[in-house]
């Protein structure tokens, strides 16, 4: 067995919490295997909606396993939080034991987010647009080798090393000015870290291998997206995590020979949250039309997200990047009322016209080259099979797979998990 990976190849924000909770049922184990609290995963079923943070996708399915892998980074108290929103709705995943926590997954401290939002205030009109979550400074941290991590929490020097970090980033933040009291939020997470204890702590690495080795189903649920990968997205305007298929191998401990099927989420439009490039963006009334529309705000922050056409370059570079085997386009039903459709197929950059996403794209912006396409100008929310779908969604499609390479075998046309076609 391999294991199979499903990430965003955008700028995050595409719609992967509602994909693992239709495909969890063909799978024994999914995991997360990068991000932390910054993602959103909202997924709606029964006539409920839930915002997922940190726990895995899969975790409304009755029987398979949920893993939050080494690569993510734990804020003790939202993690909290979040379990005890889904307790009040009627389900448990602790009490049932479908959720497990990675040993070497680091943990957010208190004053990680009081470090992010200094930074992100130094740093003015520049800023990153951080969700000041603190994720940025733990992954600091973990690179910097002084990171905490969830199995530190059983041991018996938990404290002292706890004070240790803590008094480092109280130095650090003195050089920003007055630090700001955390001392609730501080009793908060010290609480949240005897909760956590009561969730099953796993060596992540031995526990993936031992399923694909027993002929189990695995799925890497990533968060973010491609174009924010630390490495390969929109440095600096990206997040502190690999976005990427190798972010599955490095975050669960998986050799890349089992790595499976990537299925590559896209919508039919795009949107970015924070700053950084954007080159298809529309700062119009009809990127105000797709926003209103499309409900873009960001799930975690409630932030209005940008919004634009579709990007070729971009998607074909993260396509890519990620091996991406098969395709899933979402809120294809965002486009109803639309005539036509704009596809940006190459951009304009330094007098030339180029197919691909340029190094220089922040100082030096992109230009988009757009083709139109015409729109089905049609309710497609009510279908739920191929064959309803309307002949110009059919050719948008079409249109889609040949500029890509890459098969779209789904296609999403609305936020419930019945509202989605195998195509």
């Amino acid at each position: 067995m391999q294991v199979d990976v499903l990430l965003g190849l955008q700028w995050g924000d595409e719609g992967k919490g509602k994909i693992v909770d239709v495909f969890c049922p063909k799978y024994d184990l999914i995991a997360r295997f990068q991000g932390g609290p910054n993602a959103g995963h909202t997924l709606e079923f029964d006539n409920k909606k839930f915002v997922l943070n940190t726990i895995p996708s899969g975790i409304f399915n009755e029987g398979t396993l949920n893993l939050i892998g080494g690569g993510v980074v734990i804020d003790p108290i939202i993690l909290k939080r979040e379990l005890d929103n889904l307790r009040t709705a009627g389900f448990d995943p602790v009490g049932k034991g479908s959720l497990v926590l990675a040993r070497k997954a680091h943990l957010i401290l208190p004053t990680h987010q009081l470090l992010d939002a200094a930074s992100e205030s130094k740093m003015g009109a520049g800023k990153i647009g951080s969700t000041l979550k603190g994720i940025g400074p733990t992954y600091m941290d973990k690179t910097g080798r002084n990171g905490l991590r969830v199995g530190d929490t059983t041991l018996p020097d938990f404290m002292e090393r706890y004070e240790k970090l803590k008094a480092k980033h109280l130095e650090i933040l003195s050089h920003y000015g007055e630090i700001p009291d955390f001392s609730e939020k501080e009793t908060a997470f010290l609480a949240a870290i005897e909760f956590i204890k009561s969730i099953p702590h796993v060596d992540a690495e031995h526990l993936v291998n031992s399923y694909l080795k027993e002929g189990k189903k695995v799925l890497a649920e990533g968060a973010q997206g491609t174009l924010l990968d630390v490495d390969f997205g929109s440095y600096p305007f990206v997040t502190s995590s690999n976005t990427t298929t190798a972010g599955a191998c490095t975050g669960l401990g998986v050799a890349p020979n089992k790595i499976g099927a990537v299925y590559g989420i896209f919508k039919a439009y795009a949107t970015r949250v924070g700053g950084g490039p954007f080159p298809t963006e529309l700062e119009d009334e009809t990127g105000e039309e797709l926003r209103k529309l499309g409900h873009e705000f960001g799930a975690t922050t409630g932030r209005a997200r940008r919004t634009g056409w579709i990007d070729i370059p971009a998607l074909k570079y993260a396509i890519m990047l990620n091996g991406v085997t098969e395709l899933i386009m979402m809120k294809a039903d965002v486009l109803d009322t639309f005539e036509t459709i704009k596809v940006c197929t190459h951009y304009k950059h330094n007098g030339e016209t180029i197919d691909y996403m340029p190094y220089e794209i922040i100082t030096n912006k992109a230009e988009p080259v757009l083709e139109e396409v015409e729109g089905w100008n049609q309710d497609i929310t009510g279908i739920r099979t191929k064959d309803e779908i309307p002949a110009a969604l059919q050719n948008y499609i079409a249109y889609l797979e040949k500029a890509l390479e890459v098969p779209i075998k789904y296609l999403s046309v609305g936020p419930d998990r019945v509202q989605t076609i195998e195509l």
